[in-house]
């Protein structure tokens, strides 16, 4: 009997190196191989895949539970008790990740503390034009306008309700949810997308974020004015105390990066005045310093990641001196030689990542 061709024997050669490197790599990731993870894979998805593909593809997986095994178990000495609830540990993953609240169980197994889904507008909306997501490698960030797409509060509500029974177990164990609000880009009333959220998203959080930072929905870091922002959060506030659900839900507000001396005092004053439980410190920055090397450093959006980092930090820190101790929820990046040595304005107080691992 004649040895096949061997273009088919090549064929079939590559058939199995490609079948065996497939299986090895998925058993490194299911075991969570750091190391591979950080030093293989990652670099190839982020050679053959766009930003926002690898962050649509990164949810769709995690919300089928394709992820990674994590063994370790947190000590009870990073246990956190702070907005009237239980914290596991205190990183957490901040919003702009699972906007639409899709991965929710997933992103739980995954060791953090707490998940924060959203931004939520009222009506769904497809955000700012692709592409609004670009990385820079070289600076560890990444700068986005995605402009809070959304499958907005009807769609979020559903999801969020079905799996509402094994949120209830998570939070008991340690893992609340919380829920980040925003407004429709061409609501002529703000502080009624932000109430409707309380109205529709509330009974399902543990803690609801009012974000009026994100610098790229037009108009919306203007109602961290004084009077803007008191108006609001007063509306905001009798909407929670109005709902009927065992517990009510904390209310946190999402500051922005860049603000002035008198705006940090402005809205210390506001928060301190109406009872807001926390503050979320910070969204993404405009800036652009003068140390970036990325070739996409110029383009218009929000800058996050490790060149945020002091500039978030100094904020976390004036914010909680001038509200006199008030639950200040650090926004960071945290990237891996400086995990171990995260800021926090006082022990106990929660940080939730801002830091962009799969893009």
């Amino acid at each position: 009997m004649a040895p096949p061709p061997l273009r088919q024997r090549l064929r079939e050669a590559v058939a199995v190196l490609g079948g065996g490197g497939l299986l090895c790599a998925s058993y490194l990731v299911a075991a969570g191989e750091e190391r591979f993870y950080a030093e293989r894979l990652m670099p190839a998805l982020q050679r053959l895949l766009g930003p926002e593909t690898a962050h649509m593809l990164a949810i769709r997986l995690l919300s089928l539970g394709v992820l990674p095994r994590v063994a370790q178990r947190d000590s009870a000495m990073l246990e956190v008790r702070v907005l009237g609830r239980r914290f596991r540990n205190p990183v957490g993953l901040a919003a702009g990740f699972d906007k639409h609240g899709e991965a929710v169980d997933g992103l739980s197994k995954l060791g953090f503390g707490f998940v924060e889904v959203g931004s939520v507008t009222p009506q769904p909306q497809e955000g700012n034009p692709k592409p609004r997501v670009f990385r820079l490698p070289e600076d560890q960030a990444v700068i986005n306008r995605y402009g809070f797409n959304s499958h907005g509060h009807a769609a979020v509500e559903r999801r969020l309700r079905a799996r509402q029974e094994a949120q209830r177990r998570l939070t008991e164990a340690g893992m609340p949810l919380g829920i980040n609000l925003g407004k429709n880009k061409g609501s002529a009333d703000a502080a009624a997308d932000y109430v409707d959220g309380v109205r529709t998203l509330g009974p399902l959080a543990d803690y609801l974020v009012v974000n009026v930072s994100s610098p790229n929905t037009p108009g919306l870091r203007e109602l961290q004015g004084k009077a803007e922002l008191h108006c609001l959060l007063a509306k905001v506030l009798e909407e929670r105390d109005a709902l009927r659900c065992e517990r009510k839900p904390a209310v946190l507000v999402k500051i922005a990066p860049d603000l002035t001396a008198q705006d940090k005092q402005d809205i210390a004053s506001v928060v301190t005045e109406l009872g807001v439980d926390g503050l979320v410190v910070t969204n993404t920055t405009t800036r652009r310093p003068g140390s970036l090397r990325g070739a996409l450093r110029a383009e218009p959006g929000g800058l996050s990641g490790r060149p945020l980092r002091a500039l978030s930090t100094q904020t976390v820190s004036e914010m909680y001196a001038l509200t006199q101790g008030n639950a200040v929820l650090p926004c960071q990046a945290l990237h891996p030689p400086q995990a171990r040595r995260s800021t926090r304005p006082r022990p106990g107080a929660p940080s939730a990542s801002n830091a962009p691992p799969c893009f």
